[in-house]
């Protein structure tokens, strides 16, 4: 039996490449992995999210370690929230032995509502995306996607019709850099004070009734929609910058109308 030693096994992702140029994103995407999120109301809620894991790679290096990235999520059992997030993005750099990362956690989050009459009680989900960026200058942004579903009921139909007014279904969409705490809770309640009515998962009659007419007293374009919540959003503090969008499935048209307002609040 031989006593030589084993041979090395060639690390070929390390290896020199001749070509000289930089990758801005190299990864993995769509993988899987369930999460504990900070919940405002009962503390913490689990959930499954899909992550993808960028890095920037040097020109002379052929490739980054792909096993590397599934590391980073099965490393330790962490609460991922906005103050862990960027940490495990400096972990993933880090360990990657790269100079820049992005990291995105996309994952449905659920909220309990109560219906406005009757009172019972019903889960609501809510698309939510975890952003972060790490530049090579050290500076990183972390950024909080929500997509919120609300009722517009066109202002237009209103004026002209004899009675009634058509309405749809609408998904307002808030992306805003933060610079500290802020709930999803408190964007999802942001936007929905601003539309027509809000979505419930469940409502009885007198909840129908309530938030039809709720929606035909409170009328909204598109245009009205990104405008109100806008005007809230350039108030809050914690918000360094922000994209609103608003996107009506028209109930009446075969097309959607669409609006969005994008602001950068730093001097």
């Amino acid at each position: 039996m031989s006593n030589a030693p084993p041979t090395a096994i060639p690390d070929v992702q390390g290896s020199i490449d001749r070509r000289h140029i930089a990758i801005d994103r190299v990864g993995i995407k769509n993988i899987r992995h369930p999460v504990r999120i900070r919940d405002k109301s009962v503390g913490i809620q689990h959930t499954i999210a899909v992550f993808n894991m960028y890095v920037g790679l040097p020109h002379n290096f052929k490739g980054t370690h792909m096993s590397r990235f599934v590391e980073i999520l099965n490393r330790d059992e962490r609460e991922i929230s906005v103050e862990s997030f960027v940490p495990m993005l400096r972990a993933m750099v880090e360990r990657l032995e790269a100079r820049s990362g992005h990291l995105e956690m996309h994952f449905p989050y659920f909220i309990a509502k109560t219906a406005p009459v009757s009172g019972v009680h019903s889960l609501m989900d809510y698309d939510v995306t975890f952003i972060g960026t790490l530049a090579e200058n050290g500076r990183h942004a972390f950024t909080l996607k929500v997509v919120i579903p609300v009722t517009s009921l066109c202002p237009c139909s209103k004026e002209i019709s004899a009675y009634g007014a058509h309405n749809q279904r609408s998904h307002v969409t808030v992306t805003a850099t933060l610079n500290s705490h802020l709930w999803i809770e408190e964007i999802v309640q942001l936007v929905e004070n601003q539309a027509s009515c809000e979505v419930y998962g469940l409502l009885k009659r007198p909840d129908e009734k309530y938030v039809t007419e709720r929606a035909y007293d409170n009328p909204k374009f598109v245009e009205d929609m990104v405008r109100d919540v806008a005007a809230l959003l350039n108030t809050e503090a914690r918000i360094d910058a922000y994209v609103v969008e608003s996107e009506n499935f028209e109930s009446i048209h075969n097309h959607s109308a669409y609006a969005l307002i994008e602001r950068d609040k730093r001097p």
